[in-house]
């Protein structure tokens, strides 16, 4: 199987930002892309991430980018790097994107963590008697009840459940559940069944390798379960 490679998670629908550009354009930008962080470009040259935090300590809407002292100048993956480096690169730097660059160290576009999730869904991986989901659903829908008994309908548990709000979407969460079960399939087709979108899935009860394990271990640590 093709092995999920930064470059092919590229999220084109966030742009970067310029050194020449303000604090008020970073945080028009912030807000309407709904994320935490976005990356600064000198020419093709990635020159770290402005957040939310750098835009409160600065109270001069007209102030540009290259004034404000930038973080993570060394939060990024090469276009070739495997997409279990983005999630280990995020969950250290607590970030929801990551910076991709290219052969020549220029700036190719960010891959978000979502995106990332929804890679590892497609990919076999052990995770020992368990299994995880993650669900994709309107606000207003979302009933944790409701979604357990399903579940339990099919003779198994969650474990545990984390929210959050879904990047590309303001009206929309991402349900995480961690289940005691690995197989799934059952449960998918109930929840499928009641309108529920699956965007993600993980199971296995196979040995898993150190390294494996270690991956899921930042993996779980990521989605807080």
């Amino acid at each position: 199987m093709h092995s999920m490679i930064a470059e092919d998670l590229l999220n084109q629908m966030i742009p970067p930002l310029k050194l020449t550009d303000s604090t008020e354009k970073a945080a028009r930008w912030l807000e309407e892309f709904h994320v935490g962080q976005l990356p600064v470009l000198e020419n093709r040259q990635y020159r770290g991430l402005i957040t939310e935090a750098n835009l409160i300590d600065s109270d001069k809407p007209d102030q540009l980018l290259a004034d404000v002292p930038l973080g993570y100048a060394d939060v990024h993956v090469q276009h070739d790097q495997h997409f279990y480096s983005i999630i280990e690169l995020a969950v250290q730097n607590n970030v929801q994107l990551v910076p991709v660059l290219d052969d020549q160290q220029e700036y190719m576009g960010v891959v978000t963590v979502s995106d990332t999730l929804a890679a590892f869904g497609k990919v076999p991986v052990a995770t020992g008697q368990q299994g995880i989901l993650v669900l994709a659903m309107e606000e207003r829908d979302y009933s944790l009840s409701q979604i357990s008994r399903y579940i339990e309908e099919n003779n198994a548990k969650i474990m545990s459940a984390h929210v959050a709000q879904d990047e590309h979407d303001p009206y929309k969460i991402r349900l995480t559940l961690k289940l005691n079960t690995p197989n799934l399939t059952r449960i998918i087709a109930t929840l499928e069944r009641f309108g529920y979108s699956i965007t993600a899935q993980f199971s296995g009860a196979a040995e898993v390798s150190e390294d494996e394990q270690e991956r899921f271990d930042a993996l779980l640590k990521y989605l807080s379960l």
